[in-house]
């Protein structure tokens, strides 16, 4: 017997990477299967970007980064943030990561001690409760749906607010939702967390790129609660760059100091030649993120028209990321054969095995009932994707 240590057996698997695989699983099969369970853009790395990583493999950039990654990219991401979004960053208060991922991982165990509540708003990112379970912190749900946009308000915020609340999660624009806050949401928020002086906020504002709205807005703005604020960021989801791995975050000189510490541990720096990649994405033309924000945006528009077609199917517009998070409670307890349709999960399978769709049921979202579709994804594959969705869904009864 090799038992697992406790801290590992209370954790979920990731249940999009698991549709993803038995997704793979029948294309090695030779079947025919359209994937829209993954969060990853499907563009390539635009080209100015990976000439940056090729010359600083030339320039033998092959060496140990700083823990918290080069000082150049870290001056790029401080400029970025005050050009873009308003706020005032030194490079000492940046970490750079194998990934936002990491990043969060990075935040959560620096601040989160053992039973400690974090508050997640409900749809949420599958990862957000198990880190906080790795940091035997209490996950406490704040559910929104499709009738708020799946957006908490303040009311809600503040009666989940209790003595033993640490830190609130937030992303926006949404994975799994694509829902955006706006500025004047933003503000009620910070509103209530300025009363409660003790409590973090961690900004996941990976998708900030890719927005339908005309301008991100950072609940960092607000200068009350602003040291209070970690925003977690990275070049993945805005530039094409999920395989190279670079997430940071922005926030107070002792949290950042504390990261660095955690990292210095366990991973070191990420990759030298990520960051100079990285760094050609913040530095160089910001174009190839503008055209690929306008596919998105194209691709959002089809894919919300062509579900909505679909009888019984509760469709939010969403205002950011690649996802549309569907409603589909009225195709739960039905049948096909002698399969019954009990949750959205199971209805992703049947919509997997019998039209050869890969979606995620959102059980693993903390939202029953609902759907998520990844739009990151051809115009083409996507009406082929969304005729089989309703083909199959007309044989359960």
């Amino acid at each position: 017997m090799h038992p697992l240590s406790a801290r590992l057996q209370s954790l979920s698997p990731s249940e999009t990477f698991a549709m993803a695989q038995k997704s793979n699983e029948l294309k090695a099969q030779g079947i025919d299967v359209i994937n829209m369970s993954v969060g990853e853009p499907d563009f390539s790395t635009p080209y100015h970007i990976k000439e940056a990583a090729k010359e600083a493999i030339d320039r033998n950039f092959s060496f140990y980064s700083p823990v918290a990654g080069f000082p150049e990219l870290r001056r790029a991401i401080c400029t970025k943030l005050k050009n873009e979004n308003g706020l005032d960053f030194d490079p000492a208060r940046i970490v750079v990561s194998n990934g936002a991922k990491q990043s969060l991982c990075n935040v959560i165990l620096t601040i989160v001690n053992k039973g400690e509540e974090v508050i997640i708003p409900a749809p949420y990112w599958v990862s957000y409760p198990e880190m906080v379970k790795i940091a035997e912190g209490k996950p406490v749900y704040l559910y929104a749906g499709i009738e708020q946009e799946y957006k908490i308000t303040a009311k809600q915020l503040e009666a989940a607010i209790t003595p033993n609340t640490r830190a609130l999660i937030l992303c926006s624009p949404s994975n799994p939702t694509g829902s955006v806050y706006t500025r004047e949401e933003l503000q009620s928020l910070a509103e209530v967390l300025e009363r409660y002086p003790d409590i973090y906020i961690i900004s996941d504002e990976i998708y900030e790129k890719i927005n339908y709205v005309g301008k991100h807005e950072s609940i960092a703005q607000f200068e009350p609660i602003r040291e209070r604020v970690i925003v977690v960021n990275g070049v993945s989801k805005g530039y094409a760059m999920t395989g190279w791995r670079i997430g940071w975050i922005a926030a107070a000189k002792w949290i950042s100091t504390a990261c660095g510490l955690l990292q210095g541990q366990y991973t070191s720096g990420p990759s030298s030649i990520s960051q100079k990649a990285a760094e050609a994405a913040y530095t160089g033309s910001q174009d190839c993120v503008e055209e690929m924000r306008l596919a998105f945006e194209r691709r959002k528009n089809l894919i919300t028209r062509l579900l909505k077609e679909i009888p019984d199917l509760k469709v939010n517009d969403p205002k950011g990321a690649f996802y549309t998070f569907v409603e589909c409670s009225r195709y739960l307890g039905k049948v096909f054969g002698e399969k019954r349709i009990d949750t959205a999960t199971d209805l992703a399978m049947f919509l997997l095995e019998e039209g050869h769709v890969a979606c995620v049921g959102g059980d693993a979202f903390g939202a029953p009932g609902h759907l998520r579709f990844s739009y990151a994804t051809s115009d083409e594959k996507i009406e082929a994707a969304i005729s089989r969705v309703k083909e199959a869904l007309k044989k359960l009864r």
